[in-house]
Parts: C-alpha cells; structure tokens; sequence
C-alpha cells in the first residue's frame, strides 16, 4: 500500500473507531417491531443501500478507504423489512415443495442461507450484503468460492480482512470450525456497534411465540424443538464478536 494510501486509511478508521469506544453503551432501544422488521425506522438511501445513518456514515468511510486502495464496493442488499424477507421465504418454500419436498425439508434447506421472516438481521438495517464492484460479474454473486482463490471478489475479500472491523464491521456468518446455523457467508456484514445491543434487545423477545402466531407457510413445522434449535444455531451461533 502507498504511504499516503495508508495514511488516508488510517485517518478513515480512526475517525470510525471515536463513534464507538464501547458500542453496549449508550444504546438506542428498539421496539418490537422495528427488531422484527415491522416498524419504520429512519434510513439513509442511496448508493444503493438503506441503512440506518449511523451504519451508513460508517459504510462511507470504508468504502471512500477501500476505493483508495483500488477496490470497489457493491451493496447486493441492505435493509430488508418483514414483508420482504417473507416474499423471499414464500418464494422458496413454493419452490422447494412444489419440487416434491415435504415442508420441514423445505424448511431446512430454506434456512441454509435465508432466515425465517422476523428473525433477519437485515430487519435492523445494521447488516449489509457486499461483493466487489466491476468485475464484470452479475449471477450468482453470492457464492462462497467467487470470494476466495481466484474468484472475482477475492481482493474485496482480503481487504475486508484486514479493514473491515476497524470501521465497525464484522463478518457474520463466519467460516469457523463448528459453526453451526447458516452456511458460510463472506459477504454478510453487520455494524457492531448498533447490531450487539440489538441483539441483546432481540433475545429479551419471546422468539416461540412470535413464529407461531406468523403463520407463515410452513410454520406447522415450527415445533418448540425446531425453534430452539433454529434460535440457538441460527440466531445465536454467529462470530463471537457479535455476541458480546
């Protein structure tokens, strides 16, 4: 990296890193609804993304320090409400039982990578879905292998290594040994600072409860058993980072 490259990044991630000396402090309290993607928060929109200002503010100053390394970012999705993640879940579940699936094994595979409506990060508008701009790539973007090796995000990917947590950013769903709940996602990124008090605000809701009163399709699946278990593994089994 140039010196004056490394000195701009630098000054970038310090000016990130004074927004949040102790990010479980001084917390914003959502209500329920805004935790289950049914509220209406306050966004910032543009340069393809929706996020909260604070998020957003954040995501500048590491994008503007990436592109001052060569690499650009490209926002795939952001802010996601409840209606959306649902047509999302509707969609595949049609998909997936219309091809001879019986619901639970829909269900199980939906939950590789999509979560059950009301229980999504991206209802938050702390998370964000990213790959590397102008690559000249369009299908299939969100694919594990296209971010390692050679693959076309590969540079993206160790920068965000390196950088990304200095501006408050933390892979989610991590490729750690053992992880369980979501396959690995090297796009999915959340905004510590605001997404581990939310978290913790989110935990405090009565998650069972919630699930079956949707009536989603599918949810006859929803047994106590699956919910725990989608709640310890999917909800819960992400980085440690995020956790506390």
């Amino acid at each position: 990296m140039k010196r004056r490259t490394f000195i701009q990044n630098t000054a970038l991630a310090t000016a990130a890193l004074t927004t949040f000396p102790q990010w479980a402090t001084a917390q914003e309290t959502l209500d329920k609804d805004q935790l289950l993607g049914k509220g209406n928060p306050k966004l910032v929109e543009q340069n393809g993304y929706r996020l909260r200002p604070q998020v957003a503010a954040a995501f500048d100053k590491m994008t503007a320090a990436a592109q001052q390394d060569g690499i650009g970012i490209q926002v795939v999705s952001s802010y996601r409400d409840y209606a959306h993640q649902n047509r999302i879940w509707e969609r595949k579940f049609k998909s997936y039982t219309g091809n001879g699936m019986n619901d639970l094994d829909a269900i199980k595979k939906i939950i590789e990578y999509s979560t059950i409506p009301g229980t999504s990060r991206h209802h938050w508008a702390t998370d964000l879905d990213i790959i590397q701009s102008e690559t000249g790539v369009t299908n299939n973007v969100l694919d594990p292998d296209k971010f390692h090796g050679t693959g076309p995000f590969c540079e993206l990917k160790a920068w965000l290594d390196k950088h990304a947590e200095s501006f408050g950013f933390y892979e989610v769903y991590t490729n750690d040994y053992g992880r369980k709940g979501f396959n690995y996602e090297p796009w999915h990124f959340s905004y510590a600072p605001l997404s581990v008090g939310y978290l913790q605000q989110y935990k405090k809701l009565d998650i069972a409860q919630v699930l079956q009163q949707e009536k989603l399709l599918g949810s006859d699946a929803f047994t106590s058993s699956f919910i725990n278990q989608y709640k310890t593994e999917n909800i819960l089994d992400i980085n440690q980072a995020l956790l506390n």
